[in-house]
């Protein structure tokens, strides 16, 4: 007789079992990899210094420099077999490493190896350039090397005393541009109504939605910073390569009649007009490195250096820990309502943030390290509420503007005790907007209609499908007005002037760092590490350390993050084609940001202090 077969719900049940069991198995092996990870790092973490003997630095920041990294999920890294380290470089640790560097006598030389670096803005470019020309004080070699040098790695090598450039290699230098897509003909064919309410006749964030083209207001204060950040750009590369003045302007302008001398040679081209010092393939320069610098004992073709990651872990293993310490907290993105990972300013997320540091006795200062164009209006005015009550509370605020701090990130900044930016950070921009879309047409073209009633004039007045009552439109462009003259009302209270003067250079006009600073909107110029040392002199510190106040990861973001850094070097390449790679990201980001803008109005009044210029080269 034939065994008979077990029933269906014995079968889904044991089907379920045996799911759960492999699901525990998996589990308890990731949670023995973890572990296994954790010993080898703490076993590494006890090795000896690998500077042994003395030997170059090899300089290679990767992707973009960023102030904060963005929070990438893990599962994605593992897909994408990216990490954080290789699309984001902290600008902080490159600093550190550049700057102990110079005066470390294991480090012999220099190499900056910019073949996978992308660039980070002018701003963050000249913080590290200033630890460059630190170091090229000390009279070490520095050697730049790269097949190909962009705008803003040409900026980086340019500190070097030697440039080596690959014979089909060039220099591609272009100056600074500000481009817009414009949406109102599109909008006007979609038959979408786009309900806009602004303050400020340079506030030009909205612009693309009710314009065909730049308007002359936009024309005006967009030329007027681009015009000063190529002038700093220029200058500086001038200067670090003894070039004649305007070489820069004269090279791009009459590119394409030197080339025709060349014969198409841009290599040689570069070579001609100064901006390198080498024309030599990968591995003759590689030679070079080798007979200058010596080669490593186990790999005879390859220089003696350590990377900076490397040098930078040697470092804080020595680096000492003070009991008096100034905090820093990073907020880098687009200002949100709401709790948001790193990448975005979350107003809750900041002020948990801050409610820690508050609650410290060993923080005797505070460095908020702002990097954002802004966002929502109610946000902002959230955090800084958060951030007067920390100053109310005795720790004294001293902001710190990155590459841009401008609308909503200005806000932000007007409840410091200090202002702080570098002379190219992009600031200002004080205006305000509001922006609301509604589809009734598109829908009628379709043969859809939107009836009903309620209760009041505004009842069911906010939706998509309706047009926008008088009283609506009232209330909203109200609303904008009390915005912004709280906006200055904020303004004049921290510089000490009236609403009227703040009035004069708001409107949403945009000012660089240096301009900002004429205009007494920021106290003093400089980098992240003077406002720092700043605030520690102000707090009467002779003595402290610097730690970085950030959100904690949760056991299992924790747990996958350390998994993302070893699984994707295992993962096969043929399931990444349908990743683009980072380089073509960075070219489609035109067409994709104005989905990301739309997805990011999220304030709850519809009002916004937030610049779409505001983004430095």
């Amino acid at each position: 007789m034939d065994k008979q077969q077990p029933g269906i719900i014995r079968r889904i049940f044991s089907g379920l079992w045996q799911g759960i069991t492999w699901a525990r198995i998996a589990a308890l092996n990731l949670l023995f990899i973890f572990i296994i990870v954790l010993m080898i790092s703490a076993v590494q973490t006890e090795q000896e210094s690998p500077l042994g003997e003395p030997m170059a630095l090899h300089l290679a920041p990767s992707g973009f420099l960023v102030d904060q990294r963005t929070y990438s999920d893990p599962i994605i890294q593992i897909l994408e077999r990216t990490s954080p380290d290789e699309v984001e470089t902290l600008t902080r640790e490159l600093v550190k490493a550049i700057e102990n560097a110079a005066t470390d006598s294991r480090i012999t030389a220099l190499i900056l190896d910019l073949e996978n670096f992308y660039g980070g803005g002018i701003s963050k470019l000249e913080e590290v350039g200033q630890a460059l020309a630190t170091f090229k004080e000390s009279g070490k070699p520095f050697i730049a090397v790269s097949g190909n040098y962009s705008q803003q790695q040409y900026y980086l090598a340019s500190y070097a005393d030697e440039i080596y450039l690959n014979p089909m290699g060039a220099v591609l230098l272009t100056g600074y541009a500000s481009y817009r897509q414009y949406y109102k003909s599109a909008l006007d064919k979609l038959a979408v109504n786009y309900h806009v309410f602004r303050v400020g006749n340079y506030k030009d964030f909205i612009e693309p939605y009710t314009r065909d083209s730049m308007s002359e207001a936009s024309r005006e204060h967009n030329g007027r910073w681009l015009n000063e950040l190529w002038s700093v750009y220029s200058k500086r590369v001038e200067q670090q390569r003894e070039l004649p003045v305007n070489a820069l302007n004269t090279y791009i302008n009459s590119l394409d009649t030197q080339l025709a001398l060349t014969s198409g040679d841009s290599a040689q081209l570069a070579l001609n007009a100064g901006l390198v010092d080498h024309v030599q393939t990968g591995t003759e320069i590689r030679s070079s490195l080798v007979k200058r610098f010596g080669a490593k004992i186990d790999e005879a073709n390859q220089v003696k250096s350590i990377s900076y990651r490397d040098y930078l872990q040697d470092l804080n293993h020595r680096t000492p820990i003070h009991a008096n310490k100034v905090g820093l907290i990073v907020a880098n993105g687009v200002i949100m309502d709401g709790e948001h990972a790193p990448g975005t300013i979350g107003s809750t997320s900041i002020a948990d943030l801050l409610a820690q540091a508050r609650e410290r006795d060993d923080i005797k200062a505070l460095v908020v390290r702002v990097d954002s164009g802004g966002g929502g209006a109610f946000a902002s005015d959230i955090i800084y509420q958060e951030l007067k009550y920390t100053r109310d509370a005795g720790i004294p605020i001293f902001i710190s503007m990155g590459s841009v701090a401008a609308s909503g990130g200005y806000w932000l900044a007007t409840a410091a005790d200090e202002i702080w930016a570098t002379p190219t950070t992009i600031t200002g921009s004080i205006g305000v907007f509001g922006a609301f879309p509604t589809v009734e047409k598109t829908l009628s073209k379709l043969g859809i209609s939107t009836d009903g009633l309620g209760t009041t004039e505004l009842a069911g007045s906010m939706r998509l499908d309706r047009d926008l009552p008088p009283i609506a439109n009232s209330v909203i462009q109200q609303g904008v007005e009390f915005t912004y003259r709280a906006f200055l009302q904020r303004v004049a209270e921290a510089r000490e002037q009236t609403p009227d003067a703040i009035h004069k250079v708001a409107q949403g006009q945009v000012w660089t760092g240096t301009q900002a600073k004429n205009l007494g909107l920021v106290d003093e110029l400089g980098s992240l590490d003077d406002v720092i040392a700043s605030a520690a002199e102000f707090v009467e510190l002779d003595q402290y350390s610097v730690e970085i106040i950030e959100r904690e990861l949760s056991p299992q973001e924790a747990l996958f993050k350390q998994l993302a850094g070893g699984t994707a070097a295992f993962m096969p390449s043929g399931l990444l084609e349908s990743f683009a790679p980072l380089a073509l990201r960075q070219t489609l980001a035109p067409l994709i940001k104005p989905f990301i803008q739309i997805s990011a109005m999220t304030d709850p009044k519809g009002i916004y202090v937030r610049c779409e210029n505001c983004l430095a080269p």
